[in-house]
C-alpha cells in the first residue's frame, strides 16, 4: 500500500507538471497543504522532502519552497538516456529507426569519436516519440567498437542505452551537450509533423565511457514544445559556460572526460553532465 506522503508527492509533481505551480513559483504554506490533504504538517513535509531530493522544489529554512523545474524539463544534473526522462514524467519512450548505414568517418566524426578518418562507422537515424507522438530526431554516429552491438538492437527498441548496458555492459558515463536552435529541413519536417522552417531545439552530445572513451556523437532536434532543458548551478559549481561569439574565450571550460575537447563550432553555451556513481 502507497504511503500518503507518496500519494501527495505524485500529486504534487502532476500540478507541477500541469503548470499548476510554474517553475520559479511558491508551493502553498505546510498549512495549506494540510488542510487540502487532510493530513498533518509532518505528512506534507515528508511529501516536499521528496521532491526537493528530486531537485523539483528548492528548500530554504524560514521561506516557503519554491519550484525549481518540473518533470518535462530535462535536467543537466545527472546524464539521462530518453527513455529515462520519459519514465520519470509517467510517459512512455517508442523508438523507430528511420535508417541504418556504415560510412566512411569523415574528419568532424574522427575529432569527436577520437577516431582515424575513413574508418567505417554505424549512422542511425531515429524518431523518438512520447506515448507514440513524435517529438525527437536522433542522428547519432557509433563508434566502430559498439557499432556491432547496436546493430543488433531491435529496430523498435525504446531504450537503446539499456539495452547496451544489458547486453554488453555498457555505461554511458560522460556527456557534453551543446544547444542551440535550428530551423527545420523538409525530413525533419516530415518525421515530426510539423512545417518546414519550424524552430527546433537543438542538442549536439558526445557521450563516453568512464574511461573517457566516446561511445557516440549525436545531432537531436527536439520540437520546440516537446522539452525544455534546465541547469541547477551554484556559485561553487558551475557547469555552464559562454561564448559570445566565434573565437570568444569560454568563461569556464568544460571537456569531455578524457580531458579533450571535441573540435566544433562555437556555440551559445556548453553544458557538461556526469553520471552519479
Amino acid at each position: 500500500m502507497t504511503a500518503r506522503h507518496e500519494e501527495i508527492a505524485e500529486e504534487l509533481r502532476q500540478a507541477i507538471d500541469r503548470e499548476e505551480y510554474a517553475v520559479g513559483s511558491r508551493l502553498l504554506p505546510e498549512t495549506e497543504l494540510a488542510a487540502r490533504y487532510g493530513v498533518s504538517r509532518g505528512t506534507v513535509r515528508q511529501a516536499v522532502a521528496t521532491l526537493t531530493s528530486e531537485g523539483l522544489i528548492g528548500s530554504r529554512q524560514g521561506a516557503r519552497r519554491v519550484v525549481l523545474a518540473s518533470r518535462r524539463n530535462q535536467s543537466f544534473a545527472e546524464l539521462r538516456s530518453f527513455a529515462q526522462w520519459a519514465r520519470a514524467m509517467g510517459r512512455t519512450a517508442t523508438g523507430r529507426v528511420v535508417s541504418s548505414q556504415y560510412r566512411p568517418t569523415t574528419a568532424q566524426d574522427a575529432v569527436r569519436l577520437q577516431m582515424p578518418v575513413g574508418v567505417p562507422v554505424l549512422h542511425v537515424l531515429r524518431l523518438r516519440g512520447l506515448d507514440g507522438e513524435p517529438v525527437l530526431l536522433e542522428r547519432t554516429v557509433y563508434a566502430d567498437w559498439i557499432a556491432p552491438a547496436v546493430e543488433r538492437i531491435e529496430a523498435d527498441c525504446p531504450s537503446v542505452t539499456q539495452r547496451l548496458f544489458e547486453d554488453s555492459g555498457l555505461v554511458f558515463a560522460y556527456g557534453e551537450h551543446l544547444i542551440d536552435a535550428v530551423a527545420a529541413g523538409a525530413q525533419d519536417a516530415e518525421l515530426l509533423g510539423v512545417r518546414r522552417t519550424s524552430p527546433l531545439l537543438r542538442v549536439r552530445r558526445v557521450t563516453t565511457t568512464r574511461e573517457g572513451r566516446p561511445v557516440e556523437w549525436s545531432d537531436d532536434r527536439y520540437c520546440s514544445d516537446a522539452v525544455s532543458f534546465s541547469v541547477h548551478n551554484s556559485i561553487g559549481n558551475n557547469a555552464l559556460a559562454r561564448r559570445t561569439g566565434p573565437g570568444a574565450t569560454p568563461a569556464s571550460p568544460a571537456k569531455t572526460a578524457g580531458g579533450r575537447r571535441p573540435g566544433v563550432a562555437p556555440d551559445l553555451g556548453r553544458l557538461r553532465a556526469q553520471a552519479r556513481p
